[in-house]
């Protein structure tokens, strides 16, 4: 039996004592009232007969013996205990005490019907004698002469009729509990045998079985309840479909990137790691639920992830992996927290690697740094022996302008071949910068001055505008170098008669410089390119003026190893702004 039936039956037997003993109270009460009111009524009947036979004898004590005869003869018609009361509430006679004891007997002007019958009202109440300790109901009334007659009856029929209802209603009561028992066994299991259904489908469900159905016949809240489940199923059977072959795709997706994929939760602990991640981070065994550092130790990695898990934007770095027996390996690491809005949930980081990149940029600077090396011997004897002959007489005299062409090509081609080297070494670091605190507005009229013969040859107006003494941490040759070659490229490509401004301003951490003038401009579809190796707005232009494309690309290098930025602002035929940053203060080691 389950222990809904269980419930069911308990609540029913409830119900039915308690009704039972309601319906008993009530019936036990109702019987006694009625009896009394039949035996009260029999009573006052009979009280007139007493009353009658009394007549107009005194109910003095004096006529206590004539009294008690009367009161005897009384009691037998009226078939009740008679009492007779004086004025005063003294008994002078009673039917069930000897005529010897009457005077013996307490004085009832305290009782209520005697007090009622001689105020001249007929009294009525039951209590225990105190004379002949039984329970009995008395009726009392006025006598025209004076006094009261009182009758009293047993009320041991009323108990005993009583009784004999309470023992039919117990039979009753039984009969009923039993019947309803019955009754409530078979209800609950009606009831119940369609939740037992119910919850045999549910418990398919659980263990995964999404085609079981509950019944849902009935139109009932127990037929309800079966469609509501089987729609829950048709819906979790959907959802978990599109659950299944969306894991499907993501895994698909994880498996066959070329990138590594890393995904933590909020403690920090592996969640997710694609077979790329595991083989650029050399990750071995099961890694789910251990912390990044149990599994991947390198203190970069671990220092990225946290920085991007208390961020709001992603972290972007590069890592060096080394592993003993292994070749050193370049990641990129892209790491970001996630989702964007709402409670975090982890992070995700992505490894991209760099090693072959890496490599061949290595190749192709060492490549470029052999190459000019290389160049510059046969470069310097071509420039030596054109030197030479343009200063011996030559004949004829249309080979002195070849020999200007060999001389002029060969010193931008030993241009363009210190540029080479130089941006080499920038990028290589080979020489490293040696940064220090830097006034750059005393630098900036340096290298202002040492460039006022170009400017003045150029027509120029220059001006330099600083807002506050703004010292920079950086180095002064590379600075130099920059200052120089931004001035030199507004020279070249601002008409004679414009000017050139050179502003400083302080920003928080950083120290900005802007260089711009009012030449040729730059269209806004090559601004994106600029900086790159050997690109040119203006080709023609470019090398008419001596230009080796290089220049802004060694500017970029310089500025980004100072630890800076560089962007520009330009409009055709409006000028060119090119502002760079530089830090303000020595970086703090961590």
């Amino acid at each position: 039996m389950t222990s809904i039936q269980l419930k069911l039956l308990w609540v029913l037997a409830a119900l039915v004592a308690v009704t039972v003993a309601g319906l008993a109270w009530t019936a036990e009460r109702s019987l006694r009232a009625r009896e009394l009111e039949r035996i009260e009524s029999a009573l006052l009947a009979r009280s007139e007969l007493v009353r009658e036979q009394v007549g107009a004898t005194p109910l003095l004590p004096a006529y206590t013996p004539e009294l008690d005869a009367l009161a005897r003869r009384a009691a037998a018609a009226a078939r009740a205990r008679v009492t007779l009361v004086a004025a005063d509430g003294s008994v002078v006679a009673d039917s069930d005490v000897p005529p010897d004891a009457v005077p013996r007997v307490e004085n009832h002007a305290g009782r209520p019907e005697i007090e009622a019958a001689l105020a001249g009202r007929v009294g009525v109440s039951s209590r225990r004698s105190a004379t002949v300790l039984r329970e009995l109901l008395y009726l009392a009334v006025p006598m025209p002469a004076g006094g009261a007659t009182r009758l009293a009856m047993d009320l041991a029929e009323v108990d005993a009729a009583v009784a004999d209802l309470r023992r039919k209603l117990a039979v009753a009561s039984a009969v009923a509990l039993a019947g309803a028992l019955l009754l409530a066994l078979a209800i609950s299991s009606y009831v119940v045998r369609p939740l037992r259904m119910i919850l045999g489908t549910l418990q398919q469900m659980t263990d995964g079985n999404l085609e079981a159905r509950a019944p849902a016949h009935s139109r009932d809240e127990l037929g309800r309840i079966g469609r509501a489940l089987n729609a829950m199923a048709d819906q979790l059977r959907q959802r978990l479909a599109q659950i299944t072959a969306e894991k499907d795709r993501l895994d698909a997706v994880l498996e066959s990137m070329v990138d590594g994929v890393l995904v933590l939760d909020t403690q920090g602990r592996v969640s997710l790691a694609n077979p790329r991640a595991r083989e650029l981070l050399e990750l071995y065994g099961p890694v789910e639920g251990r912390t990044l550092l149990e599994v991947v130790r390198n203190p970069q990695i671990d220092q990225s992830l946290r920085a991007a898990a208390e961020a709001t934007a992603p972290v972007v770095s590069e890592v060096e992996m080394t592993a003993p027996g292994h070749a050193p390996r370049t990641l990129l690491l892209h790491a970001v927290s996630f989702p964007a809005d709402g409670a975090r949930m982890g992070t995700v980081a992505v490894f991209h690697d760099l090693t072959d990149l890496r490599r061949l940029e290595n190749v192709r600077r060492d490549f470029v740094a052999n190459a000019s090396h290389e160049l510059q011997t046969p470069l310097t004897a071509i420039r030596g022996f054109a030197e030479t002959l343009l200063a011996s007489p030559i004949e004829p005299p249309e080979a002195r302008s070849q020999l200007d062409v060999i001389l002029r090509n060969a010193e931008r081609l030993a241009e363009l071949i210190r540029d080479m080297l130089e941006l080499s070494r920038i990028e290589s670091r080979r020489a490293p910068l040696q940064p220090s605190e830097l006034d750059l507005e005393r630098l900036t009229r340096i290298v202002l001055r040492d460039m006022e013969p170009r400017m003045k040859e150029r027509a120029l107006d220059v001006a330099l505008h600083d807002e506050e003494a703004a010292p920079a941490w950086a180095d002064r040759r590379a600075v130099e170098q920059v200052l120089t070659n931004l001035l030199d490229n507004a020279a070249k490509y601002t008409d004679p008669g414009g000017s050139v401004r050179v502003e400083i301003t302080r920003r928080e951490g950083a120290v900005r410089v802007s260089v711009g003038d009012t030449g040729i401009g730059i269209p806004s579809e090559h601004l994106g390119r600029i900086f790159e190796r050997f690109y040119r707005v203006d080709k023609a232009r470019s090398r008419a003026l001596g230009g080796t494309g290089l220049g802004l690309a060694i500017v970029k290098h310089l500025v980004q190893a100072m630890g800076g930025e560089i962007f520009v602002e330009s409009e055709p035929g409006r000028g060119t702004i090119f502002h760079f940053t530089l830090p303000s203060d020595e970086p703090r080691s961590t």
